[in-house]
């Protein structure tokens, strides 16, 4: 499919929906749960967070608003990060990481990749910044939930 990327579709529906978005995600925390560098950020982990990152991810793409709806929107997210004190060593090892779940779990289309670990190189530099707050900061309103397109931030900075 490389290069016949429909402008009108979403990144959700490019990368296969939420069954695919979880499918990175299972295959990318297997990774982070057996990494000694970032093991250790992920101490209070359950399985319920791969569906929520997946349902994160649906929404940040283009598709259903259910991280929004149900679980506490953009900053649920943000705090989520507060006190975990990320590193920029672990943020580029979570890099490495996602990049081999991207590989294995998404369709093969160079641009849909590109695109997709832009936005986790984007997201993750403002998980990073956020981590190094205290657990309790306030972060005031981050407004809305992102959304990432082919052209990268849709309507932001």
């Amino acid at each position: 499919m490389t290069g016949e990327q429909n402008p009108s579709e979403s990144l959700y529906d490019a990368v296969g929906g939420l069954e695919a978005l979880r499918r990175l995600s299972n295959t990318f925390y297997d990774g982070v749960l057996a990494d000694p560098l970032l093991a250790p950020v992920f101490a209070d982990f359950t399985r319920t967070h791969i569906e929520h990152v997946a349902v994160w991810l649906a929404e940040i793409f283009g598709g259903p608003a259910r991280f929004t709806a149900e679980l506490g929107g953009h900053q649920a997210l943000l705090r989520s990060h507060l006190g975990l004190s990320i590193t920029e060593g672990q943020r580029v090892r979570w890099m490495e990481l996602m990049t081999v779940a991207v590989q294995k779990e998404l369709p093969d289309d160079e641009l849909l990749r590109r695109r997709v670990l832009e936005y986790f190189d984007w997201g993750t530099r403002i998980a990073r910044d956020v981590s190094a707050a205290p657990v309790g900061e306030d972060l005031g309103d981050p407004g809305p939930t992102p959304r990432w397109g082919w052209d990268g931030l849709q309507g932001g900075s």
